[in-house]
């Protein structure tokens, strides 16, 4: 894997999870931590990517940013909204990103209304 492919999975992990630590990111892609510390260096000209020191800190992909691709429809979108609630854990986290990733623009703020709710972000 180049930098530049590299950096679009780093984007693409953080659209669907929003927080990562950075060893997270380096252990997933198979870099060391500076690695990773270089090509967030490098996103951050183009994405509007915060990070935070300390414990609880890590790589953040701010809300205003998203692809919202909407490869999904309207509907298959409500019903993955409404099932939100009775999920937990790790479960309830993987449909959130496959909301945030793959639902529409347009539903972005039921979406992310749902998610802060349950608090699976």
């Amino acid at each position: 894997m180049n930098a530049t492919e590299r950096r679009a999975e780093i984007v693409r992990i953080l659209e669907g999870r929003r927080h990562e630590h950075v060893k997270s990111l380096a252990f997933q892609l198979g870099v060391s931590i500076r690695t990773v510390k270089y090509d967030i260096e490098a996103l951050m000209a183009v994405y509007p990517i915060e990070t935070t020191r300390g414990n609880g800190g890590g790589v953040k992909l701010l809300s205003e940013y998203g692809s919202f691709r909407g490869d999904i429809t309207e509907e298959q979108q409500m019903v993955l909204i409404g099932a939100l609630p009775q999920l937990e854990g790790r479960t309830a986290k993987a449909l959130a990103e496959l909301l945030r990733a793959h639902g529409s623009y347009r539903n972005k703020s039921k979406i992310e209304e749902a998610i802060e709710t349950l608090g699976a972000s």
